[in-house]
Formats: C-alpha cells, structure tokens, sequence
C-alpha cells in the first residue's frame, strides 16, 4: 500500500516509517519538524544522537535500496496538507503528528493552547482532506490510554454497553483525561468519530499505553538511523528516566507511592501494531477502538525492575520518593482489555526480556550525554 506517516520524524513515527518500508509499502513521511524545535525552545536534548532526517532518509536509501518521499509542512496549514496527500495518493494515513506530552500541555496557557490547537486543528484538516479527496484512504490515528483516565470499573476497548431504565445501548466509554493533551486526544476521537458516522470514513484509533525501547530490526541497521531516547523532565517517559539514573548514579525518582499504573508496550510492538492495522482495515464508516497495549506496570514495578536490572550489570541502584508534581489517584483499580490486536496476530514482546537491550544498555552506552538538570520534574498541574 501508500502509507502516508504523518509524524514521521518522531519516536513512534521514525520507527513506524522504516518498519512499513522494508515490509514493501511505499512509505512516504509528513512532518513540520516542530518536535526539534521545542527540544532547542526547553533546552533538552534525546540521550541517543540524532542526525537531521534528510540525513536519516539517504543513509536509510543507501542501505536498503528503498526510497521514502518527505513533505516537510505544518498538518494545520490545510492548503499544504491537501497539496501533499494529492502528491503522495495514500492509501492509509498513519497519524503520529501531535504534540504528545502532558508536562508540556501543563508548562502554561500558551502551551494549553499550543498543544489543543495543534493536535485538535490539524487532526480536523486531515479529516477534511480525506473527505473531499480520499473516502476510501483509512485513517490510523495515534489515541491514548491516557483519554480513559482510571476508573473504578474494567476499561473496554472503546466502547463499553449500558443498561440503564430498562434500555441497552452501546456507547463509546467515558473519558477522564489527566492533562490538556490527553483532552486534545479526547477531542480527536470524538472528531473521528463523528467524520465516519456523517461521512462514512474509515478510521482505527489505537489507544496507546507506554511505549519503550530504542531498537527495531530497521533503527538498529546503523547509528544515523538511531531513534530517540527522552528522559527529561517535559517529554521523557518514568522508565527511560529511571534507566538514565541508573547509569549515572542518580537515585530512581518515583512520584509519590508509586501506585500509578499504566499499561505499556515494546516499540517493536508499536510498529507491528501499526502493520496489523493497515492490513486490515476498518470499514466504510466504521471508527473502531485498539487498546494498545501488552502488560500493566506501576511505577513502583518499573523502579524495582530497573533497579534488578542495574545489578545485574554491576549498577548500585538506589530508589527515592518524590512529591508528585501531578494530580492523580496513586492507588487506584486499572484493568484494561487489550485483546482485539492480539486476536488479529500481535505476539508481545515483554519488558522482562528486553529491558537491558532495549533501553539500560543505551542508557550506559550514552550516559556522556545526560544533562543532569534535566531529570527532576520542571512541570506542575497546580502551577
């Protein structure tokens, strides 16, 4: 197929890209660049090197054979979008290109508005392309498991069936966002939604816990095709946080008691999510709902894990509590169903199994690179 990977250039997109493309779809990348940007705006940098991605594209053309076009334009700018897709003709749209961290949406107003203009206009831009030009084209769009908050009830894939009066009916399930980001992403699925009712578009949301990992077969062919490693305060995740602490000596931070879950997954598991989704896509008018996912972690699991897997490779890995700069439950009921992805094929990979390869071995390899301002928390949702 045509794959048009909006997004391309960032952690799941970069990954997502070369992976469609040494499978034989013709892959083209859409991105405005903008995630590079805020890195020099915070003054934060990704742990792994990053070369600029007209370099990416030639030493991954120079290796495999195998040409990715690149449209380098804003999603909100609705004339550029529309002249790209008319360029590229996709077939499916891999959607990755939003602002993706909550720290970020929570820095101030104008980083509220930044991120819901970006992520809510441009995902309405794209919808409208589609419907004027591409019908048939299937969306696969980047949600979260974040959108659902945590309930006190098991979390459905999507949709959850109510009785309520003496009547049923089947309706998407409640969201309790945690940050403006995760409400952006609200805004998306409702939108979605609401363009495959009216319109009948086709369109899967995968609901994405956690991702982790450097490697896939594709970023670990040669260092320039090397993908991102964020540990900072704004876009690192607590996991890679923990393995860069790990290998410079810092204590572990945890938020608070620890209690917070969530569920994650290998960035192998990500891309071939993304596969299955192209290869089976949803129907005209359907806006289907994947849970993301392969096990659930909290917070303290993932610094007890981290810190085995230190002294397994000779780190002394201490683990310090810290107040938690954000507001959320610390111990709370969080049982999601994830099965629908792993009925169409997906075989997980397991944090267990590759957490020293996957991240603490590049934590070490580069830990000459670390910034030490960088790993505390620089954000709070109270201000």
């Amino acid at each position: 197929m045509r794959v048009l990977v909006i997004g391309g250039d960032g952690y799941c997109g970069w990954a997502t890209a070369l992976y469609l493309a040494n499978r034989g779809h013709e892959v083209g990348i859409l991105d405005s660049l903008v995630r590079r940007h805020w890195d020099n705006e915070l003054c934060i940098q990704t742990l792994t090197p990053i070369t600029p991605i007209q370099q990416r594209l030639q030493r991954w053309k120079d290796l495999t054979g195998k040409s990715i076009d690149l449209f380098v334009g804003d999603l909100c700018n609705h004339a550029f979008l529309e002249k790209a897709m008319l360029q590229f003709q996709p077939d499916s749209v891999v959607h990755f290109g939003e602002q993706r961290s909550a720290p970020f949406s929570m820095i101030d107003r104008e980083h509220a508005v930044l991120t819901q203009v970006n992520n809510v206009v441009g995902t309405l831009n794209l919808l409208y392309v589609m419907h004027e030009h591409f019908p048939d084209c299937h969306l696969v769009k980047l949600g979260t498991m974040g959108e659902y908050g945590t309930p006190n009830i098991d979390i459905e894939e999507g949709y959850i069936t109510i009785e309520h009066n003496g009547r049923k009916d089947t309706l998407p399930y409640p969201k309790q966002p945690g940050s403006f980001y995760h409400l952006s992403k609200v805004h998306d699925s409702h939108n979605i939604h609401f363009a495959c009712r009216v319109w009948g578009l086709r369109a899967t949301d995968l609901n994405q816990g956690v991702v982790y990992g450097v490697l896939t077969e594709e970023t670990g062919m040669d260092e320039l095709l090397i993908n991102r490693l964020d540990y900072d305060g704004v876009f690192g995740t607590a996991l890679n946080r923990f393995c860069i602490q790990a290998a410079i000596g810092h204590p572990l931070t945890v938020y608070g008691k620890g209690g917070q879950t969530r569920g994650f997954l290998d960035i192998r598991d990500t891309v071939r999510c993304i596969e299955i989704a192209v290869n089976n896509p949803a129907s005209p008018g359907e806006f289907r709902v994947f849970n993301q996912f392969t096990e659930l972690f909290s917070i303290g699991d993932l610094a007890n894990m981290v810190q085995k897997a230190g002294a397994a490779i000779g780190l002394q890995v201490e683990v310090n509590h810290l107040e938690n700069p954000r507001v959320e439950l610390e111990e709370h009921y969080f049982n999601a169903k994830n099965t629908r992805l792993i009925d169409l094929g997906l075989e997980p990979h397991f944090l267990s199994d590759s957490l020293l390869d996957s991240l603490l071995n590049f934590a070490v390899k580069y830990k000459d690179r670390v910034d030490e301002k960088e790993i505390l928390p620089r954000v709070k949702w109270k201000g």
